[in-house]
């Protein structure tokens, strides 16, 4: 801290500032007298657009930048989209808290002037995951990849290189474009990227907030832990289609999984219930369950 002042670090995209805002408010709500700055910068990933992330190596790319501040001293805290960080953070900068989560579910946005989708519809995605999933949804589509931030991407989608995108719900909510979406796919249809909806805020292991312990929701915590415990056992970095989404009730998570097997192109899913408290052991388990499942196949 400068001068008693926090300084909160962020990507300069619009989505992020307001995501790093809305961490702010919730800091000075729960701590009234604190003074918070946001220090916004540009990510490697956010500059290299013509590639998918597979390609440029992954999604460490969103956050080295905001991770080598942090360890030089140039912020206080960090704040992510949880699904843009990779799985395996670094031991000196823990996540500290993980927000109440927004809509997790991915949706279709079509081009303006659409009120459907055509035969054969050019579908914008760089995301194996969706992709794959989609797949079995709209059997007749192209899906072309397309890279930049949410309004560069629904620019490019009016302009007419697409007929639709699918995106996350809770970038188009945040950004007040939630009457773009002409379809939700359930978790059922589409299995969301681990953390889809939550923002973590990461800092130093040797810095003290206490009141990161109010901002952090508990629920939001369990069914991170579980969805990325099971990403990461199943080697699921950036590119990898593997998926996870948890729900949380009364002490308890609902899990649904999926596996992916690079080796024959097929995917299996799963779903396991556990107890909250238990959130990585549980994302273990259904890793494991539905990996040795697919080799008995």
């Amino acid at each position: 801290m400068i001068n008693g002042t926090i300084r909160i670090g962020s990507r300069e995209s619009v989505l992020a500032v307001i995501q790093s805002e809305l961490i702010i408010e919730e800091i000075k709500r729960v701590c009234p007298g604190v003074s918070a700055q946001l220090v916004t910068m540009k990510t490697t990933g956010d500059m290299i657009l013509d590639k998918s992330l597979e390609q440029i190596g992954g999604k460490g790319l969103f956050v080295k930048e905001l991770d080598r501040a942090l360890l030089d001293g140039r912020c206080d805290l960090t704040v992510h989209s949880l699904k843009d960080m990779p799985m395996e953070v670094p031991e000196r900068l823990p996540i500290l808290a993980y927000s109440k989560r927004e809509d997790k579910r991915d949706v279709l946005v079509l081009r303006k002037g659409l009120e459907s989708l055509p035969a054969g519809p050019v579908i914008g995605t760089f995301s194996r995951r969706r992709r794959m999933q989609a797949a079995r949804l709209y059997p007749d589509a192209v899906f072309k990849g397309i890279r930049g931030n949410l309004v560069t991407r629904l620019r490019k989608l009016d302009d007419g290189e697409y007929d639709a995108l699918i995106l996350a719900a809770a970038g188009l909510i945040r950004l007040g474009f939630e009457g773009r979406i002409s379809r939700y796919f359930s978790v059922d249809e589409i299995i969301p990227s681990a953390g889809q909806g939550i923002m973590a805020v990461q800092g130093r292991k040797e810095d003290y907030f206490p009141f990161m312990k109010e901002v952090d929701a508990p629920d939001s915590r369990a069914m991170a832990l579980a969805e990325r415990a099971f990403v990461r056992i199943l080697d699921g970095g950036c590119s990898s289609p593997c998926a996870a989404c948890a729900e949380a009730a009364a002490g308890r998570l609902y899990l649904r999984g999926l596996y992916y097997d690079e080796v024959s192109d097929r995917y299996i899913t799963g779903e396991m219930e556990g107890m909250a408290e238990e959130a990585e052991q549980l994302g273990v388990k259904l890793a494991l369950t539905l990996k040795n499942a697919f080799e008995q196949k």
